[in-house]
């Protein structure tokens, strides 16, 4: 793919960003380099079959002055994210950053260490633990803290722990209340679109350079190797709750509904050592993630901030989190915290303030302005999250998809709209000379309107398509937000080069087996293809044969139903056990473990009725 320089535009924003905010500011630098003790070189993992699952290595690049087709200020944040290796967060808490998207963290017990956030994958999370114990010596694993229910968080504990362990009580598996259902749920419901669009947010498919991927922000971008995932022995459930693991206590702060459904913070008193969890990190948070989820509260957000704050404020020494790096001192850490909290209330509290005044989501993410304080610190600048797609965020939470503007309530749909667009404005060649003109211009926003109409008329447009690769192209070398960069900077890489698909997987084999059979019928419900089925009455009675439970289904109207088996009779009985009926969904109808009674036709009849997702549906183009 080839690449154009930056437009004069772009050159002369980055030009008054850098004069704007303050550059001469060296504590992150400090603080990011703080502790180090040792990297891992070449910073290079492999899976067992010889393929790379992370490279820190190719954002070796970060380094001097920002080139013209990266932010200046993104340039910054994607250098200090990028460093790699073992540091002291104080002495008996160690953390490896940048072997993942996620921070992997260690705290040394009166025997072994205690281990939070095992990274995304198993290969990622082995290497973490073997550079740390090269380092601190041969301490066995005692306990696994997951702190919230994203993947990034649990999926590598395959490298620090197994399943047979945790079986026998060798490994304490903590984890807040509500952890595996919502770490399951969110990967599965949606999971194909999530991806899809993930590989766009992460730029998974963008080769690692000044004019393609040069981080995601929140940290460079995700690991690929294998996701595990061990449910978790002890759930917390209250905040003040307390534990001791290996004779260290741990004190618990429940912050459920903020960064992830299920979330907690912890202090450790023996360190005087507070971990935040993802709740407060070197950058404004994501309240809607641009790959789809669910709408974060910041008003509960912000909540949990002020609690943490008066529950460990003073004293606390050292914060540290999931993401970026610690901040040391109580003085620091109150004012980081309150900075932080204050954010995310601003944000809520003036966008409601906008809503009430009649401003729709998009007028109030132009016209919102955060106070000197918070937009001049660094900690609080929109590297993941941003401004204005939280703010529409915080619209969609309370008011929806509609602006209240009866002629945005039935629009058409994209393909059709663009149509009538480009006719009424005279036909493409017309609308690609338009959109040319706000090119040349610097009104990327405008070209990108234009060109989008453009390409939904006629994707194979070779003028349209070339120029709006080229506006996209500019519109990521402008973006301060990493995952914004990564989108437009995608966008333009499908447009030249076509579809890459979803280059992750989605639904991880470990996570998707600890479904829970409602959850289990509940994911075959969303893939009813509902026309195909208005015609189909199917019943069936299932039992889990290990699980001893048994569930009435029916499929009516299009519609499958599940609920515990209370006597009904059905058109065919089933016995298998849960994993066979994954393996029956994915496609072996074969295999032994099946036992049926009744109607043959009715399982294929709704196999057949079933539609698997599509994991390289077009985002770029019609």
């Amino acid at each position: 793919m080839t690449h154009k320089p930056a437009e004069r535009a772009i050159v002369a924003a980055h030009q008054k960003l850098s004069e704007t905010l303050p550059f001469a500011d060296a504590s992150d630098t400090e603080d990011s380099a703080r502790g180090f003790i040792a990297a891992l070189s070449p910073a290079v993992v492999h899976a067992a079959d010889g393929r790379v699952v992370w490279d820190n290595d190719k954002y070796s690049f970060l380094s001097g002055a920002a080139p013209t087709t990266v932010n200046p200020s993104l340039w910054r944040q994607s250098g200090l994210v990028a460093k790699q290796g073992l540091f002291e967060v104080v002495e008996g808490i160690y953390q490896v950053r940048g072997l993942d998207l996620s921070n992997i963290t260690f705290v040394e017990g009166d025997t072994g260490v205690i281990v939070i956030d095992p990274l995304i994958s198993t290969e990622t999370a082995a290497a973490a633990l073997k550079l740390y114990r090269s380092n601190r010596g041969e301490r066995a694993v005692v306990a696994v803290i997951y702190t919230h229910s994203h993947v990034d968080h649990f999926g590598g504990v395959f490298g620090v722990a197994t399943q047979e362990d945790a079986d026998a009580g060798g490994i304490a598996v903590i984890a807040p209340e509500g952890f595996v259902e919502h770490a399951v749920s969110e990967n599965v419901y949606a999971g194909t679109a999530m991806g899809r669009r993930a590989g766009y947010m992460y730029g998974a498919a963008l080769a690692c350079g000044p004019q393609g991927q040069v981080g995601a922000g929140v940290g460079q971008t995700t690991s690929t190797g294998e996701i595990g995932l061990i449910v978790p022995t002890l759930e917390i459930s209250e905040t003040g709750e307390r534990h001791t693991v290996d004779g260290v206590e741990i004190e618990f702060q429940m912050a459920p509904g903020t960064e992830a459904p299920a979330e907690m913070h912890f202090y450790f008193p023996r360190y005087r050592a507070l971990c935040m969890a993802e709740n407060a990190t070197h950058t404004l948070h994501n309240l809607l993630t641009l790959r789809g989820a669910l709408v974060r509260d910041p008003h509960v957000w912000s909540t949990y901030l002020t609690q943490a704050i008066r529950m460990f404020g003073i004293r606390t020494d050292v914060v540290f989190a999931s993401h970026h790096w610690p901040t040391w001192g109580t003085d620091r850490i109150l004012s980081y915290l309150s900075v932080q909290r204050d954010l995310y209330a601003y944000l809520h509290d003036q966008t409601l303030r906008y809503i009430n005044q009649g401003y729709t989501g998009a007028e109030i993410a132009e016209i919102i302005e955060l106070p000197p304080a918070l937009a001049n610190a660094w900690h609080a600048r929109g590297y993941y999250g941003s401004v204005s797609h939280n703010v529409k965020a915080i619209y969609q939470r309370y008011m929806g998809w509609f602006d209240g503007n009866p002629a945005r309530l039935w629009p058409h749909p994209p393909a059709e709209l663009a149509a009538r667009y480009v006719d009424a404005m005279g036909g493409l060649d017309h609308v690609v000379s338009t959109a040319r003109a706000a090119f040349e211009s610097g009104d990327f926003r405008w070209a990108a309107t234009l060109l989008d109409h453009a390409i939904f008329v006629d994707a194979g447009h070779a003028a349209a398509r070339e120029l709006y690769a080229d506006t996209l192209e500019q519109l990521g070398y402008g973006a301060e937000n990493g995952t914004w960069r990564n989108f437009f900077l995608s966008g333009a890489t499908e447009l030249r080069d076509g579809n890459f698909g979803t280059p992750t997987a989605t639904a991880a084999p470990a996570i998707v087996a600890q479904l829970t059979p409602e959850q289990l019928f509940g994911s075959l419900a969303i893939s009813v293809n509902g026309p195909k089925a208005w015609d189909l009455d199917l019943s069936l009675n299932v039992t889990f044969t290990e699980l001893d439970a048994a569930y009435h289904v029916t499929l009516r109207n299009g519609v499958l139903i599940s609920d515990r088996l209370a006597g009904e009779s059905a058109d065919v009985e089933i016995r298998l056990t849960k994993n066979r009926l994954l393996a029956l969904l994915g496609g072996d109808t074969t295999s032994e473990g099946i036992s049926l009674s009744g109607s043959s036709a009715v399982l294929p009849a709704l196999l057949g009725a079933l539609d698997s997702g599509d994991p390289a549906f077009n985002i770029v183009t019609p």
